[in-house]
């Protein structure tokens, strides 16, 4: 394994990094705001297969939408289509889908769907297929960006994001060309605490922090408020 790859996953990646820990707690306080998650029909927008059949919590039936490929073979209690939730012809196919869902569960996507337009499409899809939700995002004022592990990366002028995001020894997948290191960096537009609350203003925000620091923000509706 590459020198670099073995350092992200010292801090992010691997069982037992500080990443593994953070998503352990993060599945513990979703099953408190959720408690009767294993009797609920979830649909998961950006979500993958992976994620579910590691997580320590499961549902009734999870329906996954991503724009990237599922594998051929899921367990019986999962499926998945790819589809773009912010197209609203793919929203309304899903509102009528199977006599609808319980739960709207998101984990880091809205920041990735492109521009305010956009995220509006995103939150009305939210409201429109199910009436509760776990919508969470990297928050944009915590030190670390959390795709590159780099500090401050999210506060540099665009070209020099993606400059460095060619060199950057902590990044996931190295872009090979100016062109996918552009592509890599533009679309992800972090979300600050005003604009969660202005997106989902009937909905709880709750901050998951770092030593104190907050790290991300998921914008919660549940029955009755965790």
């Amino acid at each position: 394994m590459p020198r670099s790859r073995a350092l992200r996953n010292r801090f992010v990646d691997a069982p037992g990094s500080l990443g593994e820990r953070l998503r352990i707690a993060r599945w513990e306080r979703f099953r408190r705001c959720f408690p009767g998650i294993e009797n609920m029909r979830v649909v998961d927008l950006g979500g993958t297969a992976e994620m579910w059949l590691r997580a320590p919590v499961r549902a009734k039936h999870v329906h996954l939408i991503n724009l990237e490929e599922h594998p051929a073979e899921l367990p019986d209690w999962i499926t998945a289509e790819v589809g773009d939730v912010t197209d609203p012809v793919v929203a309304a196919e899903l509102s009528g889908h199977n006599g609808g869902y319980d739960l709207v569960f998101s984990n880091s996507t809205i920041e990735h769907v492109g521009g305010h337009s956009q995220r509006r499409r995103f939150v009305d899809a939210v409201g429109s297929l199910a009436p509760l939700h776990w919508i969470q995002t990297p928050y944009r004022y915590f030190p670390v960006e959390p795709h590159f592990v780099a500090p401050g990366f999210q506060f540099l002028p665009l070209a020099a994001r993606a400059r460095l995001v060619r060199h950057w020894p902590l990044v996931h997948s190295r872009p090979d060309s100016p062109e996918s290191a552009m592509n890599a960096v533009i679309n992800i537009e972090l979300l600050t605490r005003t604009e969660m609350r202005y997106l989902f203003p009937d909905s709880v925000l709750l901050s998951e922090r770092v030593l104190g620091v907050t790290k991300s923000l998921t914008a919660v509706r549940t029955e009755p408020a965790c």
